[in-house]
């Protein structure tokens, strides 16, 4: 079964991921994964090594990132290489108006600068559609996929499917395919990856208790009883998957759609030269 992962944090989402990006890309090729989105918080920062450890594996490459809106986060997946550069030029006008660990990013600004070259899922429980869905019901997360539709194109946006192996995980899913199909929108399956192999859980649970300012013992009960955010293959995912027909397939059909294994040499030489800059002052 062809799959793509298009939600995975590196250790650059700081205090949230728990792999490197080098070996986010090895434990996917390993897998046999069609490709590896890099979906860091706020910002482009592991795209490089990214990159460069997905060209060492043969991995094709999609870059993107979950950003931090008012009230709730938003996934984004560059449609190329030009997307790639709209999408770079959002992240940086949202850092320079917000303040350090404090960008400020909008809908209004975001559609303004990406419509069009960007590839829009409606996220994590912290996206404001699955979030509106649990908290207040269909019709709410109706109104904000409606928002998100009427400021990127219905074209655009996919409600995003995944299960940690929760008890509600399928209920929430239920729901959000459940709305996809009445508003005709697509839906795509991730596994919202935080580290590479189910042996860095212990890791993941350490940073999380570090964000949250608690102890092991404080923030056990409020952890997930199991290993589920590392990545998977594209049988296991079929098999989590089975009740929604297409979700996981659509995954690689996206990550074909917009992979940027071209742009990867722009990415490298960008690098070296930086590099050759700063050795040339010192």
């Amino acid at each position: 079964m062809g799959y793509a992962e298009l939600h995975c944090h590196s250790n650059f989402s700081f205090l949230d991921g728990a792999s490197h990006p080098e070996q986010l890309a090895e434990e996917a090729a390993r897998l046999g994964l069609d490709a590896l989105a890099l979906t860091d918080h706020n910002g482009f920062y592991g795209v490089v090594r990214f990159a460069e450890g997905a060209r060492a594996v043969g991995l094709p490459t999609v870059f993107g990132a979950e950003l931090s809106l008012p009230g709730s986060h938003l996934l984004l997946l560059a449609d190329g290489p030009a997307g790639y550069g709209r999408l770079s030029r959002a992240l940086s006008l949202g850092q320079l108006a917000g303040s350090k660990d404090a960008p400020r990013f909008t809908l209004d600004d975001l559609a303004r600068e990406v419509a069009g070259h960007v590839w829009v899922l409606t996220g994590c429980r912290q996206g404001a559609v699955p979030a509106a869905l649990v908290a207040e019901g269909p019709a709410a997360a109706t109104r904000e996929l409606r928002e998100l539709t009427d400021q990127f194109g219905r074209d655009r946006v996919l409600v995003e499917l995944w299960d940690h192996g929760h008890p509600l995980d399928s209920v929430r899913n239920d729901g959000l395919a459940e709305l996809a199909a009445r508003h005709d929108l697509g839906c795509v399956a991730t596994n919202n990856v935080h580290y590479a192999q189910p042996s860095r859980r212990p890791l993941a649970t350490a940073l999380a208790a570090v964000r949250a300012r608690r102890s092991l013992d404080e923030i056990e009960g409020w952890l997930p009883a199991g290993s589920g955010a590392a990545l998977r293959s594209g049988a296991e995912q079929a098999r989590r998957f089975a009740r929604y027909p297409g979700v996981v397939a659509r995954a690689a059909e996206l990550a074909a759609a917009c992979r940027s294994e071209e742009h990867t040499s722009e990415l490298q030489s960008h690098h070296d030269l930086v590099c050759r800059l700063l050795l040339e002052k010192k």
